[in-house]
């Protein structure tokens, strides 16, 4: 019996984890416009560290937070770069499967002479 029941268990777990995963994030407006991802990673600047210093506190742990690095490109101009590069790769892939094609065989007829 309990043979049959942890598979759906686990299930159950892992589809808990996601949903609650994509609820925050919806939440917090990481699957929103530009504007509101630029403003999410604002709220996560000025939250994360004293939430990690409280847990160090709480644990006892005495360290030093390496100071948090300087993000030098603006969310608002490259939001969808990797749209963009994946939508340019499909568009240039007949023509690079062609060339490969192409080279593929130049190399058997050279391997044939």
């Amino acid at each position: 019996m309990a043979a049959r029941i942890l598979p759906v268990v686990k299930l159950a777990t892992k589809v808990t984890i996601a949903g609650g995963a994509l609820y925050v994030a919806y939440d917090s407006g990481l699957l929103g416009s530009s504007e509101q991802g630029s403003e999410a990673l604002g709220k996560a600047k000025a939250v994360i560290p004293p939430a990690v210093e409280e847990w160090m506190k709480y644990f006892g742990m005495e360290a030093q937070l390496p100071t948090m690095p300087k993000i030098e490109f603006s969310p608002l101009q490259s939001w969808n770069s990797g749209v963009r590069w994946t939508i340019s790769s499909l568009s240039e892939a007949p023509t690079k499967a062609n060339d490969y094609t192409n080279q593929g065989l130049q190399y058997l007829k050279d391997l044939t002479k």
